[in-house]
């Protein structure tokens, strides 16, 4: 779901998301016995079939020890257990239209299926999506009825717009239907990944593989609980009938987590009603309070990303009176109105004047530094996507985290679940994902870097035939290369290009570890100059080295391409945490210029030589300002869980958003410095 990242996906990078999403809810429900199936089966399984209520019947050591076998094994056997994957998923779906479109004939080798199948991205499967949504139930991409569509935060947009349209009467856009898909298509994008039921046990096995990874770093942790500030989004249905909801939304909702048995490694402070809520106030709000409650039991807390979870804690810095009075009195704020929510979190709510002493007097202090383990002694870590553009939290993290270990635990995305991460503990930059070959049969195109541009096939461009042999297959990828990963899925995708770019840095047994790099988009383009996610996430890196004399740090920062002028420029909205000293304008035209600096030649020459760029621009903005823009996506149909601040904004609104809040703008103050020639060769005179 990096993150990510980072976005039109979950980046539980996943990550999720910049970054995929990384998986905040551990252990599933009947996950040991799924381990302990397809770790003995001697074919590769189907997707894991568990009912939800199937009884925990091994010791939790055992348990444990099956699943770490698992990996084990799969990963010893990477190869072999990936053609098995793609067999299983070509035999199962043989008769489907799309592999009969280009003539497979049932054939399950890898050698047909990549002369024969392209490698494609999300517009070349959208007709198929199409009909599929408006309600054709033939066999199109998956032999298995197609159970839900899984959203990307654009499909939201949808249901605000029809609103806006149905506002209007009948004569004015007589051919509805017609004018809203070409409104859509120009406006947002929106992206629909067909899943089928079997999937959610899928999801189920790598979820299960959490917590046993982690007891190997951290033991005990079935002996508390874990804080994890989860929500829901609100359905919606396509015009078949189908629901379409962001991918944890499903997940949530579904009888695998509704339904678990107790299990100690999914043993959250949160009521599954508080999690379930629509209104996302309500929901942050009790999920907060039997939080407080429990503090004492609370060994782990969490979000999906980096960002949801300071979010919860800037929540509880606005809120924490009433959660205090709540809390002394053990009666619920009125503002709580959904009476499941009222309902379970009244079996926790006792009257506490000496929790609510102790929550009020840390909340009254007047520094927030290290608040998490001040209010949740026992807390262990925190479990959070920080990857990717999630990076730009780490020290507000630290701040309020007073050093605790931050967590990046699992790989996933709508499309597909990838992985998890092996070393737990390691320092968040260092963060590598080890991909399972049983979620998937995984390949990778070759990614190149020239001038420190991302170099390779656009996502929208169809490969040629020489293109299309550059793929690899996971056991074939080299250490230290950059990749796109295409994936080919049980519920219907074939070589689907996810736009994830990966770096190889290690192998697990024979089955790689991959670093996110960052999202196969071009974040910032005025001209001929091309800036992705992560070379712009680098040069504020080495700018905000400039504010560390003030005590100042960066809170949150997005971008602009601003073409209003000739020539355009960058343009950086920055959210700033500020110390007790003064930073005279200087400073942050040092900032400018050090942006500049950090960017590839291509830019460079841009702002020098080619007067194409004109000088790049940073604008500080009202604390605050982030929180805005955040309420702003999730007013107008975005998922909570799925939220991340966007690397660069393009919708005018939201530019009117920020630039309504700017309190100061600066500008370089001159050309960074750039020499005709590459790089390496100016290195050498």
């Amino acid at each position: 779901m990096c993150s990510n990242h980072p976005s039109r996906r979950f980046r539980e990078t996943g990550s999720p998301a910049g970054g995929r999403s990384t998986g905040t809810v551990t252990a599933t429900a009947g996950g040991d016995s799924v381990v302990r199936k397809l770790f003995k089966a001697e074919t590769m399984p189907e997707a894991p079939k568990v009912k939800p209520d199937q009884a925990m019947v091994s010791k939790p050591f055992d348990r444990l020890k099956e699943a770490l076998q698992y990996i084990e094994d799969v990963t010893t056997n990477a190869d072999q257990v990936q053609e098995r994957v793609l067999g299983e998923i070509l035999s199962r779906n043989a008769h489907v239209e799309y592999l009969r479109r280009y003539g497979l004939d049932g054939r399950t080798d890898r050698e047909s299926f990549k002369k024969l199948l392209p490698v494609i991205g999300y517009d070349d499967i959208q007709p198929d999506i199409h009909r599929i949504a408006n309600g054709d139930k033939s066999p199109i991409l998956s032999a298995d009825p197609v159970s839900e569509f899984l959203t990307s935060t654009f499909w939201h947009h949808y249901h605000a717009c029809q609103q806006m349209f149905d506002a209007f009467p009948a004569w004015v856009f007589p051919d509805f239907d017609r004018f809203f898909r070409c409104f859509l298509e120009m406006q947002f994008r929106n992206f629909l990944m067909p899943t089928i039921e079997q999937e959610l046990g899928r999801r189920s096995l790598l979820y299960c593989l959490l917590m046993p990874v982690m007891d190997q770093f951290v033991p005990g942790l079935d002996k508390g609980k874990g804080m994890y500030f989860l929500f829901v989004k609100s359905e919606a249905r396509t015009p078949g009938g189908l629901v379409a909801r962001p991918v944890l939304t499903s997940y949530y909702r579904s009888k695998y987590f509704t339904n678990r048995p107790f299990d100690p490694y999914t043993n959250y402070t949160s009521p599954n009603e508080t999690i379930l809520c629509p209104d996302s106030f309500q929901s942050m709000y009790s999920q907060l309070l039997c939080g407080l409650v429990l503090h004492r039991e609370v060994l782990r807390v969490g979000a999906v990303f980096a960002s949801g979870f300071i979010r919860a804690i800037k929540f509880l810095e606005q809120n924490w009176p009433q959660l205090v009075d709540d809390i002394r009195t053990g009666k619920l704020d009125d503002r709580i109105t959904d009476p499941s929510v009222r309902a379970a979190v009244a079996d926790l709510l006792k009257p506490d004047p000496k929790l609510a002493d102790f929550v009020e007097r840390e909340c009254r202090k007047n520094s927030w530094q290290g608040i998490i383990p001040r209010l949740w002694p026992n807390t262990k870590y925190i479990d959070v996507i920080v990857t990717g553009t999630m990076s730009q939290y780490i020290p507000t993290l630290d701040f309020y985290g007073n050093g605790l270990p931050l967590v990046c635990t699992m790989y996933a995305s709508s499309e597909c679940y990838f992985g998890l991460n092996l070393s737990p503990l390691c320092d968040p930059k260092d963060v590598s994902y080890t991909l399972i070959p049983t979620m998937a049969y995984f390949e990778f195109l070759p990614v190149h870097r020239s001038n420190g541009v991302t170099d390779s096939h656009a996502i929208s461009k169809t490969l040629s035939e020489k293109e299309q042999k550059e793929l690899v297959e996971l056991v074939n990828v080299k250490l230290g290369h950059e990749y796109e990963l295409v994936v080919t899925t049980y519920a219907g995708l074939y070589r689907y290009r996810v736009g994830d770019v990966l770096r190889v840095s290690g192998f697990k047994n024979k089955a790689p570890q991959f670093q996110f790099v960052c999202r196969k988009n071009v974040v910032l383009s005025i001209d001929s100059d091309k800036t992705d996610e992560v070379e712009l996430q680098n040069a504020v890196k080495n700018a905000v080295h400039h504010l560390e004399p003030f005590d100042a740090t960066l809170a949150e920062y997005t971008s602009h391409a601003d073409t209003s002028a000739i020539p355009g420029h960058y343009v950086l909205f920055w959210e700033l945490k500020h110390g007790a000293t003064p930073i005279p304008p200087c400073i942050f035209e040092d900032c400018c210029l050090t942006i500049e600096e950090s960017l590839n030649s291509v830019y460079r020459q841009g702002r020098v030589s080619d007067k194409s760029i004109g000088p790049l621009e940073i604008k500080i903005v009202e604390a605050g300002t982030f929180d805005k823009l955040m309420d702003y996506a999730v007013s107008n149909g975005a998922s909570i869980n799925q939220y991340k601040t966007p690397m660069c904004v393009k919708f005018k609104p939201i530019i009117e958003l920020l630039n309504s809040r700017v309190l100061s703008s600066y500008f370089s103050p001159k050309c960074p410095k750039w020499a005709p020639g590459h790089k390496q060769w100016n290195n050498h005179n």
